[in-house]
């Protein structure tokens, strides 16, 4: 059974697993607007991930006897300078759930709760991937940015992104 700090604490970051699906959801539309389907697919399959990470939380407070309380999401911002404003954004977005993510292992810590410690291990290990593809990414825009055709080459090669077995999505 899960202490009402844990519940909390991992309700907490359900939201945030939904907040940043909203993110990437808006960052898809942003890129389809520029009609940089690449871009756009590539974040589309971010959003099946997050939902993804939300639902094994979802579950997870249910196995261990907890209350799933959803809470209401903000707007996501919708708006950027450019493709690469929009990447480094997405890539703080990332960093921002790390830290949240390390906040809710330190409070399992402190309430000894070594199922939770364990079971947030995944996302822990998940973060220092994703984060590591949004940097390279990022460093990938920064060499082309200027070039159309950089850009038209980074949009095809995101394109090709496949989304995780069991994470396919709708379209």
């Amino acid at each position: 059974m899960l202490s009402s700090k844990i519940q909390d604490t991992l309700n907490n970051q359900l939201k945030c697993e939904f907040q940043s699906a909203y993110t990437y959801l808006s960052l898809a539309a942003y890129f389809e607007d520029l009609d940089l389907n690449g871009f756009a697919h590539w974040m589309k399959i971010q959003y099946h991930e997050e939902l993804m990470h939300a639902e094994k939380i979802y579950t997870y407070i249910n196995d261990r006897d907890g209350r799933v309380q959803l809470q209401a999401l903000d707007s996501p911002k919708s708006e950027w300078d450019s493709p690469l404003v929009a990447f480094k954004f997405a890539l703080e977005s990332e960093r921002a759930l790390s830290a949240q993510i390390y906040e809710v292992v330190d409070v399992a810590l402190g309430e000894r709760d070594h199922a939770t410690h364990t079971f947030m291990q995944w996302f822990v290990n998940e973060q220092v991937e994703e984060e590591a593809i949004f940097r390279d990414i990022v460093s990938d825009m920064e060499r082309v940015i200027e070039s159309r055709d950089g850009l038209f080459l980074m949009d095809r090669d995101l394109a090709g992104r496949q989304p995780q077995k069991g994470q396919e999505g709708p379209g």
